[in-house]
């Protein structure tokens, strides 16, 4: 990466920042499980450990204030049930493109992984600790039922490891569980851990992962929590929301203060944001970003018009555009006239890109170019879901 021509100079940002409350995004706006807590977070630098080895990642640090506005219900480990059926999502443009369509880009080799699905936030959705399933699906394949877990956490904050072997995801009442994918060896970790704004994210070694505790307190601890030891090592100063990693250790996350979105690397020397967002003059904001590209240059996100409606402070994984992390400048993708909605990056650098056309769903494998290499219409199961990783 270029880091001398993108860093940011942190006093001249700490001017231009325009603060947005996400205490108030959030009671103003969502719809989710009726969680009406915010994620109140300031201008962010982080410091996170980046491998097994404890390397730490220095990141701007400031204050960050999380209020929950409502009542924690009390969730158990659930049995396996069938996930229930919601009702379809508005329609679309509908589009004339075939279902499966092959392109000669560089990398035409890629193929599709194991794409992984949650439940979506929709308007009729289910209560909190209603049981639904996970589901993975292959394209080619049919889709394989998962584990059972409450609609909350998988909803909003469940995380599958980088090596597609395992789950991870905070109840409403701030235990952290972890299982096999297929919801065999389930068992806590700990109690007490950020269900909303900083949910669990896995390190690339997929051993360890790294959650917020006491989010509601006074004295939050950010930190990584080892996996099969369950030891967490506190990390100072470690804010912001929704970080995701990249495999080169590259980390990005939400600045919920402006609307910026942050990088750093290993060493903490790199830290930068993405050009033309949240900064004076920017015409873009945004808070929520979904998947970060294996080597940290592009960033799929959801991209916010300064004067629009920001939404609520959890997770979102709706995508509107990917964006080249050195310039700001819009990754363009083969729609074909459909709706984007989602896009998340597979290890080799291609992206599975959700398109929507009227009720129906596909699936675009595009490489690393942009090119589009093939598509696979989704199963109409998957239809009210939403991808939650694309792994191996």
């Amino acid at each position: 990466m270029n880091q001398d021509r993108l860093r940011f100079d942190l006093a001249d940002l700490a001017e231009e920042v325009t603060p947005v409350d996400l205490r108030d995004r959030a009671l103003r706006t969502s719809r989710r499980l009726g969680l009406q807590r915010a994620a109140a977070t300031s201008a962010a630098v982080l410091v996170v450990l980046a491998a097994a080895t404890g390397t730490a990642l220095a990141i701007r640090p400031n204050s960050q204030t999380p209020v929950p506005a409502g009542p924690s219900v009390t969730v158990t480990a659930p049995p396996v049930e069938p996930t229930p059926t919601p009702s379809a999502e508005p329609s679309s443009t509908p589009s004339t493109s075939p279902s499966e369509t092959t392109g000669g880009g560089p990398n035409g080799d890629a193929t599709f992984g194991r794409l992984v699905y949650g439940p979506s936030d929709l308007a009729n959705a289910p209560s909190p600790t209603s049981t639904v399933r996970l589901q993975s699906w292959r394209p080619g394949d049919d889709p394989v039922r998962l584990l059972g877990l409450p609609y909350g956490p998988a909803q909003v904050n469940v995380s599958v490891s980088p090596d597609g072997q395992r789950v991870a995801w905070v109840e409403t009442t701030g235990a952290v569980w972890v299982s096999a994918i297929d919801g065999s060896g389930r068992r806590k970790l700990r109690d007490g851990v950020d269900d909303v704004c900083w949910s669990p994210v896995w390190l690339p070694n997929s051993q360890q992962l790294v959650v917020r505790l006491n989010a509601g307190g006074d004295d939050p601890a950010t930190g990584v929590l080892d996996v099969s030891s369950g030891k967490f090592t506190r990390v100072t100063g470690l804010d912001g929301c929704h970080a995701v990693f990249a495999a080169d250790g590259t980390l990005a996350f939400a600045d919920g203060s402006d609307g910026t979105i942050v990088l750093t690397d290993r060493n903490g020397r790199a830290r930068r944001t993405v050009p033309g967002l949240g900064t004076k003059g920017s015409r873009y904001v945004s808070f929520d970003l979904s998947s970060l590209s294996p080597d940290g240059r592009r960033v799929a996100l959801l991209r916010i018009d300064r004067n629009g409606t920001y939404g609520d402070a959890a997770r979102e994984l709706l995508v509107n555009a990917v964006l080249d992390t050195r310039t700001g400048a819009e990754v363009s993708l083969p729609l074909e006239g459909r709706q984007l909605r989602q896009v998340f990056f597979q290890p080799d650098g291609s992206m599975v890109v959700r398109v929507r056309s009227g009720d129906r769903y596909t699936v675009v494998l595009v490489d690393a170019n942009g090119k589009k290499i093939t598509e696979r219409a989704e199963p109409s199961a998957l239809r009210d879901m939403q991808i939650i990783t694309a792994g191996p």
